[in-house]
C-alpha cells in the first residue's frame, strides 16, 4: 500500500472519486504515465460517459469501493462537498495506513484531509490551474500546465512527482496561501470571461456582426502582453490615493509606490487611463450609461468606473501619470447622485 517518500512514487493503484470533467482526464493521464485506474465513482449519466470514453474497461464503483481498492485516491468532488465527503469516509473506517489520498481543489490546502491523515494517509493538495472540457483534448493541455502543490514537508516530493509524471509543471504553495492563491485564479480567469461578455455586448449594440472576431486580436495581444510583463515584477503594495489639496504639486514619482518594485503585469495597459485623457474616459461612460438604458446592461458602467478606478491607482504608481492626472480621473470616475 505505501508509496513511499521519494521523487518518484511506484505504480499506483488509482481511484478516481468524482468522475467529472477533472477527475476523469486526472485519472486517464495518471493511466497514461503506468498507473492503473481500479475504479471510479461516477453518479450522473454524463460522468459514467466520460468514464467509458476516457477510462474504459474501468469499472464504476461506490465510494467505498474504489477506496478500498485504490493506493492512490483522487477526490475531484465540489469543493462544498469535499470535507464531509473526507470525514463519511473516516467515519466508516474508509482510509488507510500509507495511502495516498489527493484532492483537485484550488481552495483548500491539505489539512482538510485530516481526517485521512489522522488514519495514517498521505494527504495530497494538487490544483491545475487550467480549464477543464471533461473530453481528451485536456490530456494534451495538461503538458505544461501549472498545478499548486500542498502537503506536509515530508511528502511534497510525492504530490510533485505526480504532477511532473502528467507533464505538469508543480508550484508548491503554503497552506495558509491556498485562499489567496485560488481568488486570484478565479479573479483573473472568470471575471476576464464576464469582461468579454460586456465588451461584446456593447459592440454588438455599435453595429459590429461578429464581435468575437474584433476582439480576438486586440484582447489576444493584450492578455500576452500583460502576461509577460506580469513575470517581470511584483507591483509595490498601492497607497491610497488623499484628494489633492489646492496648489499641491505631489507627483507620482515622489510617491513610496513608484519608486520600489516594478510594474508588473500594468505596464502592458494603454488606453485613456494610461494617457491620462479625461474626456475620453467622459465619453466612454456617457456611452455605456445609454448602454445600460437601451440594452438593460446595467453592470458595464459600473464595472467599467470599478477599474478603471483601479487602472488610474496601478498606473499612478508606476509614474506613467501624475497625481493631479489621477485625481482628473477618479473625478469624472464617481458615480452622480
Amino acid at each position: 500500500m505505501s508509496a513511499g517518500v521519494g521523487a518518484r512514487p511506484g505504480r499506483l493503484g488509482v481511484g478516481v472519486v468524482g468522475a467529472g470533467r477533472v477527475g476523469a482526464v486526472l485519472g486517464s493521464a495518471l493511466r497514461a504515465a503506468g498507473h492503473v485506474v481500479v475504479g471510479a465513482s461516477g453518479v450522473s449519466e454524463a460522468s459514467r460517459e466520460r468514464i467509458d470514453t476516457l477510462l474504459p474497461g474501468v469499472p464504476v464503483l461506490e465510494v467505498p469501493d474504489v477506496v478500498e481498492r485504490a493506493e492512490l485516491v483522487v477526490l475531484a468532488v465540489p469543493d462544498d462537498a469535499l470535507a464531509s465527503v473526507v470525514e463519511g469516509l473516516a467515519t466508516t473506517g474508509a482510509w488507510q495506513p500509507g495511502q495516498i489520498v489527493l484532492h483537485t481543489s484550488g481552495r483548500y490546502g491539505a489539512s482538510v484531509l485530516d481526517p485521512a491523515r489522522q488514519r495514517g494517509a498521505i494527504p495530497l493538495a494538487v490544483h491545475p490551474a487550467m480549464t477543464f472540457t471533461g473530453t481528451s483534448l485536456d490530456l494534451a493541455r495538461l503538458e505544461g500546465t501549472t498545478f499548486a502543490v500542498t502537503a506536509p514537508g515530508p511528502v511534497l516530493p510525492i504530490g510533485q512527482a505526480l504532477v511532473v509524471e502528467i507533464g505538469g509543471e508543480p508550484v508548491v504553495v503554503d497552506e495558509a496561501a491556498r485562499g489567496l492563491y485560488h481568488a486570484g485564479l478565479a479573479h483573473g480567469a472568470n471575471h476576464l470571461v464576464v469582461l468579454v461578455a460586456q465588451a461584446a455586448q456593447a459592440l454588438a449594440a455599435a453595429g459590429v456582426e461578429r464581435p468575437g472576431r474584433v476582439l480576438e486580436p486586440l484582447l489576444g495581444a493584450a492578455l500576452d502582453g500583460a502576461l509577460r510583463a506580469a513575470d517581470s515584477g511584483t507591483t509595490a503594495p498601492l497607497e491610497p490615493l488623499e484628494p489633492l489639496t489646492d496648489g499641491e504639486v505631489d507627483l507620482a514619482d515622489d510617491l513610496p509606490a513608484a519608486r520600489e518594485g516594478s510594474p508588473g503585469a500594468i505596464a502592458a495597459l494603454t488606453g485613456p487611463v494610461a494617457r491620462g485623457d479625461v474626456g475620453t474616459v467622459v465619453e466612454h461612460l456617457r456611452v455605456l450609461e445609454e448602454l445600460a438604458t437601451t440594452q438593460g446592461a446595467t453592470d458595464v458602467p459600473a464595472s467599467y468606473r470599478e477599474l478603471a478606478r483601479a487602472a488610474t491607482r496601478r498606473t499612478l504608481a508606476t509614474a506613467r501619470i501624475d497625481r493631479h492626472q489621477a485625481q482628473g480621473l477618479l473625478d469624472a470616475l464617481e458615480e452622480d447622485e
